[in-house]
């Protein structure tokens, strides 16, 4: 698979005007959304069964963090029948920042009792190749909203946030395929008589919730997943303040110039301190600001340049928008090594610690969400992110432990790449 790049996928930027990329913007107002925001408490799939609450400390402090993000992940083309909420959570702690663990995401699944064998054969790709969504046409048979027409070779897609609360039977979804889908390689064959008088590991997997059991794969080598401690919530009035809800009510397909204009760069109205007795070297200083002025960071921001007031970048199976090279995520995303105990798949990220399989990239945080979310903060030196970039598992699997018809909540994989440190005027 080719490795990770700045760019996204949909060709180079001059042969097209609109790419597969979900953009979502923020607003006060909901305007009937109920779901996808940024900010504010988060929304369970089942207000009664809330997840751990080991999931959403942060693992510098051990606090509990705050939501940064709340999305409507709903797939019916991908996953039919599988109720999704991709949920960002962030530590305020500014002893916390740029530390690990200090953001973290997880994913909620709630498998209705309806979903059958396409949910089966979707949920599970071959280990070397995800499902990659077709391009055109993924928003209108995932949520439901007219899409917008643009001129071009793609053709008409719609908002993939707005919240619908039967989506298998949207409107505007295309209509099934009516041919007889092929046999499911990882289908587990049905016991004969022999077996069902052999008890052994395989028909014990038969009692497990059939998005776990017929996902899992007993030769797999993955290590088995740590089990999550059961944790109560704190009181509200015993959990940090939220921010401010801004809801993610609009939406639309990334459009682009052509051509898009240079940003200019500031190198030449940029002076570097000379550097006082027992500090830095002017050398290292030099070398950070440089590192900040990189290309990749350039093309980053050409890119965010032409949609400036976008918080959110959506793209099931797509490429994220890398804020910066050389750090540990590009290097992890481009080809690198995951580092010591970490199993890698070839798309850069990390397995999933529930069932093993490879990660997809689906959504990425923008510096535009900080703005929002900060809006009512009286200081400015809050997060300081670059971007957030979400891998979730491509199997789309279960919490183990949890059956059919209930919520369940897995961790998955933020990378999260920090603002470049700069030099003073």
């Amino acid at each position: 698979m080719a490795p990770y790049d700045s760019e996204s996928s949909g060709g180079e930027e001059d042969d097209y005007t609109e790419t597969n990329v979900l953009l979502g913007y923020a607003s006060v107002d909901a305007n009937g959304e109920e779901i996808s925001r940024l900010g504010g408490h988060p929304d369970w799939l089942d207000p009664s069964k809330p997840p751990s609450a080991a999931l959403v400390r942060c693992k510098a402090c051990k606090d509990i963090m705050v939501l940064l993000l709340q999305l409507n992940a709903e797939l019916p083309v991908q996953f039919p029948g599988h109720e999704r909420r991709i949920y960002i959570f962030g530590c305020k702690k500014k002893s916390c920042r740029r530390k690990d663990g200090s953001i973290r995401t997880i994913r909620g699944v709630l498998v209705s009792p309806e979903s059958g064998k396409e949910t089966k054969e979707i949920t599970q790709p071959k280990e070397t190749s995800a499902p990659k969504p077709a391009s055109s046409g993924l928003g209108e048979a995932l949520f439901g909203v007219k899409p917008s027409v643009a001129s071009g070779p793609t053709t008409s897609r719609a908002n993939p946030f707005m919240a619908s609360s039967t989506p298998t039977t949207n409107p505007f979804a295309p209509k099934p395929a009516t041919t007889t889908a092929p046999a499911n390689p990882f289908a587990k064959p049905q016991p004969t008589a022999e077996t069902k008088q052999q008890p052994d590991v395989e028909m014990a997997a038969a009692d497990l919730p059939r998005t776990f059991a017929e996902t899992l794969t007993l030769n797999n080598p993955q290590p088995p997943a740590t089990p999550i401690p059961s944790e109560p919530w704190p009181p509200v009035a015993d959990q940090p303040t939220p921010y401010p809800a801004r809801w993610l009510a609009d939406a639309e397909y990334e459009t682009l110039d052509p051509t898009p204009p240079p940003i200019a760069q500031a190198t030449a109205t940029m002076d570097i301190d000379a550097p006082e007795p027992g500090s830095s070297s002017g050398k290292e200083d030099k070398d950070v600001f440089e590192s900040s002025m990189d290309n990749t960071f350039q093309k980053f921001a050409d890119r965010v340049g032409q949609n400036p007031e976008q918080c959110i970048r959506y793209e099931f199976c797509g490429t994220p928008l890398l804020y910066a090279k050389g750090d540990a995520v590009s290097r992890l995303l481009q080809g690198g090594t995951g580092g010591e105990g970490k199993v890698v798949t070839s798309k850069g990220m990390p397995r999933c610690g529930n069932c093993g399989a490879g990660r997809v990239f689906e959504v990425q945080l923008m510096p535009q969400a900080i703005e929002e979310l900060e809006s009512e903060e009286e200081g400015m030196e809050g997060m300081d992110w670059g971007t957030v970039i979400v891998g979730v598992c491509e199997r789309d699997c279960q919490e183990r432990g949890v059956g059919v018809g209930e919520g369940g909540y897995v961790e998955e994989w933020a990378g999260v790449q920090w603002e470049e440190l700069t030099v003073k005027r």
